[in-house]
């Protein structure tokens, strides 16, 4: 069996202590907000969440990348070799070292609402934007994707309404608001996210923001 990066304690301990993010300092040491992107495969989290963070001057982080990146294979292999439940052991993990980081943007794994302590994570240490789609938009958006493990079935579109009837009260339950990604460019769900921002007393450097306009304006 092929072995990824582990700690002896379990999930938790997944990381080394010596793991960067657990020596940054958090948001309300710092004062500066964390923002954290949920929603289905395919809402756009990684490619709004990018633009945003450049508009705002900070950090961007994808928590499946990050897990990619940690043990070295990508997340089917993951599934492959561990099932679902093992892949979201040690997305818990990722999601408790990422959210502990101070004045990032965070786009999450479809999935990571599922376990409560990653939602009390996600309300507790930031502000989440959940970007919603109907089920019809995301397969198309995801039709022609083999790296989404869940949706490797022979219906995903069947699969994707399943996912959303199931998920989307929970995305509901941690956002803060919500933002619909239909027919907009990723430019102007940007703006639609730094406006709402704004009106909710995140605090924004308006003339930064106004001048790194984005480049990508494609869904992911």
């Amino acid at each position: 069996m092929m072995q990824f990066p582990t700690g002896e304690g379990g999930p938790e301990s997944a990381f080394p202590s010596d793991y960067p993010v657990t020596a940054l300092p958090t948001a309300m040491e710092t004062g500066r907000p964390n923002l954290f992107f949920v929603g289905l495969m395919g809402a756009g989290k990684t490619t709004v969440g990018r633009t945003v963070a450049r508009r705002l001057h900070y950090p961007f982080f994808d928590s499946d990348h990050e897990l990619e990146a940690h043990c070295g294979v990508r997340i089917p292999v993951i599934f492959e070799h561990e099932g679902e439940e093992g892949f979201r052991d040690r997305e818990a993990a990722m999601i408790s070292e990422l959210t502990g980081r101070s004045g990032i943007v965070l786009a999450t794994g479809g999935g990571a609402v599922l376990r409560p302590e990653n939602r009390e994570l996600l309300k507790s240490r930031g502000t989440v934007v959940y970007l919603r789609a109907s089920p019809h938009d995301l397969w198309l958006r995801t039709r022609h994707d083999r790296n989404r493990p869940l949706l490797q079935t022979e219906d995903p579109k069947g699969k994707l309404e399943a996912l959303y009837a199931a998920r989307d009260p929970l995305y509901r339950e941690v956002a803060d608001f919500i933002i619909e990604t239909g027919k907009p460019s990723v430019a102007q769900l940007a703006n639609m996210v730094l406006m709402q921002l704004e009106m909710a007393g995140f605090r924004i450097d308006t003339a930064a923001a106004a001048s790194d306009q984005p480049a990508n304006d494609t869904h992911s």
